[in-house]
């Protein structure tokens, strides 16, 4: 199944959800901060310069429905995170990005104080603003888009009638193509763990 199907799929249920919710449907709206963690080594451009990515901490803001008490959908939304690409140990690129991610969510436990959670979906990765430096400034470098699953784990801990507080980490599939000059010269393997913890509001 292509990453377009999958977010076909995914977008259905979303649409579809206020129709076939039961009698407890629940909104709710996650206000916190995330931390994208990419992989340590993140593959190797131009057959030569091995890449590495930085990590970067930003507000985030979620929104979700609740289909029953123990499935919901969720889309994750940030403020634009900004990430250097050193090539061999030597920063190269800065460039910003925009990772909305859309997944649907199973709760183990509701209506218990600790409620562990897990999540699947779809991550699209809007990249922009590149900028070189070092030994390639003055060249040309664009990293693509890129459509990737993502999975996810967490915990939310009841703080009051509509009130909580949530921490999780997703992985997210995310390779995304180089080009230097207009030529492709490879691609980078972010893959990042992204950590979190928000405030959560239920209504």
């Amino acid at each position: 199944m292509t990453h377009r199907r999958i977010l076909a799929a995914a977008l259905a249920v979303a649409i579809l959800a206020p129709g076939i919710a039961s009698a407890n449907d629940t909104w709710f709206v996650r206000a916190g901060v995330a931390n994208v963690e990419p992989k340590s080594s993140s593959g190797t451009l131009a057959g030569a310069f091995k890449a590495t990515i930085d990590s970067d901490i930003k507000p985030t803001v979620a929104f979700g429905y609740h289909l029953s008490d123990n499935v919901a959908i969720e889309l994750l939304a940030a403020l634009p995170f900004k990430h250097e690409v050193s090539l061999d140990g030597v920063g190269a690129v800065d460039f910003t990005h925009l990772p909305p991610t859309l997944s649907l969510q199973y709760y183990f436990a509701p209506g218990a104080t600790v409620n562990p959670f897990v999540g699947a979906g779809v991550n699209y990765t809007w990249t922009y603003d590149e900028k070189t430096k070092g030994i390639i400034e003055g060249t040309k470098v664009g990293i693509e888009n890129s459509w990737g699953l993502a999975a996810q784990a967490g915990l939310l801990f009841k703080a009051g009638r509509n009130w909580d507080i949530v921490a999780d980490v997703r992985y997210i599939d995310l390779d995304a193509k180089v080009k230097l000059n207009g030529a492709d010269i490879g691609k980078v393997d972010v893959n990042p763990l992204v950590y979190g913890i928000s405030v959560n509001f239920r209504f």
